[in-house]
């Protein structure tokens, strides 16, 4: 195999989310996933919240930046803008709207912070309220990561509104 090859074998699993983004039906949905599992455990496993902040962070810097790197060979490969099968933009996104939470001891509230901030993300990854509608004209990568991290920024303000109220 050529190092090309290799390359964007990586790519594909990266942009796909692990490969998430190839279920069916809603890979979207599928691709939000990963850092709601990650801020679960560490959050259940009593991590302090600015170590499940730096995961989370890492999380999605790399699928973010995989994004970016590998979106336009993606594009290519799946034969149209911003493919439903990339969803490391996903990832990211819902990254970013989970940082930041007041995390609790109490498993009920791990769970409850952890769906709203899920379908916060989901909903506005959905609606794309402006700008983030309008971001996707951009090419390549920068198109497919840009309007979901406007999404995570919404569903980020919305979850701290909403946990906060309800937690203090």
């Amino acid at each position: 195999m050529s190092a090309r090859g290799n390359n964007e074998g990586i790519g594909n699993w990266i942009v796909t989310g692990m490969g998430l983004g190839l279920m069916r039906p809603a890979p979207g949905t599928w691709g939000s996933l990963p850092p709601v599992a990650l801020a679960m455990l560490l959050a259940f496993a009593r991590t302090d919240g600015r170590t499940i902040d730096m995961a989370l962070a890492a999380m999605g810097l790399v699928f973010g930046i995989g994004c970016l790197v590998w979106g336009e060979m993606a594009e290519r490969r799946y034969g149209k803008k911003d493919p439903g099968a990339v969803v490391a933009d996903e990832v990211a996104g819902q990254s970013l709207a989970l940082m930041w939470l007041p995390w609790s001891t109490n498993s009920a509230r791990i769970i409850a912070t952890c769906a709203i901030a899920f379908f916060a993300f989901r909903v506005f990854d959905i609606i794309k309220p402006p700008p983030a509608r309008g971001w996707q004209r951009f090419p390549g990568g920068l198109g497919i990561l840009i309007d979901d991290l406007v999404a995570g920024f919404y569903a980020l303000v919305a979850t701290q509104l909403i946990v906060r109220a309800l937690w203090g």
